[in-house]
């Protein structure tokens, strides 16, 4: 085989495994701080997807310059998620709280059929049109600037939780929840905030992606599903887990196009899944043995 297709494979898994680094960071830091499993993960993705889309179409906001009011506008949505719903069943049993979630992922899903319509819909960015060469391997400029941004966003997220008083909060409140509750930490309030911070995540990194994949309001599922494979591989609840999963999950999966074919990269990362589960039951960078 062409070394020069492998050697683009490996380049364009690696940059396009910065979204999916992204999105598993937001969904890893909802489960790490109130161990909820947020199943509406995907169909908050697509309505960062879809705010791109309009702010590109209405405004002409480019969405490399719009995916900060995206990751403002999904924090609202998580933060207001959290302390009308989630919050109510934070200790409930696991049940409740998976049906609960599917049931907002479907009243996302829904809302965004009857708002935008059934049709796949793309977002046009010039930086997409661009390509650099490096020898026969070229490189997409969207892609590396998506890159780029996620590599930013999530060491600004390490970044927060490691330097600010709030920050220190959320990681207390995800050690010792009633510890952090006897020193005054106001958890309700940290616990919002932590779900807003992981909605605005996948938020940004949805319109990061809106000018590279076409996306349409049934997307959420598939998503949702490759963000918790992501997260299982690095080891929920971790965020240096999330990032190095997301990488090794796209690698994997663009490699599979290369020397199977494009429909095989599900297969191709649930057998990624499989592999190190079988030698690492927490995940990568997981504490315990399950």
């Amino acid at each position: 085989m062409d070394a020069a297709l492998i050697g683009q494979g490996l380049l364009s898994g690696l940059l396009f495994g910065g979204v999916y680094s992204l999105m598993a960071v937001g969904l890893t830091l909802i489960f790490g701080v109130m161990r909820v499993v947020n199943f509406a993960h995907g169909d908050m993705m697509v309505w960062g997807m879809y705010l791109a889309w309009m702010l590109a179409t209405r405004l002409g906001v480019d969405p490399y310059a719009g995916f900060v009011l995206c990751a403002g506008g999904l924090f609202v949505v998580g933060f207001v998620v959290q302390r009308t719903l989630v919050d109510r069943i934070v200790d409930a049993p696991h049940e409740m709280q998976i049906l609960l979630m599917l049931g907002v992922a479907l009243v996302l899903e829904n809302a965004a059929l009857v708002a935008f319509g059934p049709d796949p819909q793309r977002v046009r960015s010039a930086l997409t049109a661009s390509t650099l060469w490096l020898g026969p391997i070229f490189v997409d400029v969207g892609r590396l600037v998506t890159f780029g941004l996620a590599v930013l966003l999530t060491g600004a997220l390490y970044l927060f939780l490691a330097r600010t008083p709030l920050g220190r909060s959320v990681r207390a409140a995800a050690d010792n929840p009633y510890g952090a509750l006897v020193i005054g930490t106001d958890v309700r309030r940290v616990y919002a905030v932590a779900f807003g911070i992981g909605a605005a995540c996948v938020g940004a990194a949805g319109a990061l992606v809106s000018p590279i994949l076409p996306f349409q309001p049934a997307g959420g599922l598939s998503l949702s599903v490759a963000s918790f494979n992501i997260v299982i591989i690095g080891g929920m609840g971790s965020l240096l887990g999330a990032f190095v999963g997301g990488l090794l999950v796209s690698v994997a999966e663009s490699m599979g196009a290369v020397f199977l074919a494009p429909s095989m990269k599900e297969l191709v990362s649930f057998s990624l899944l499989i592999a190190i589960l079988l030698f690492r039951p927490a995940g990568l960078f997981g504490k315990g043995s399950a």
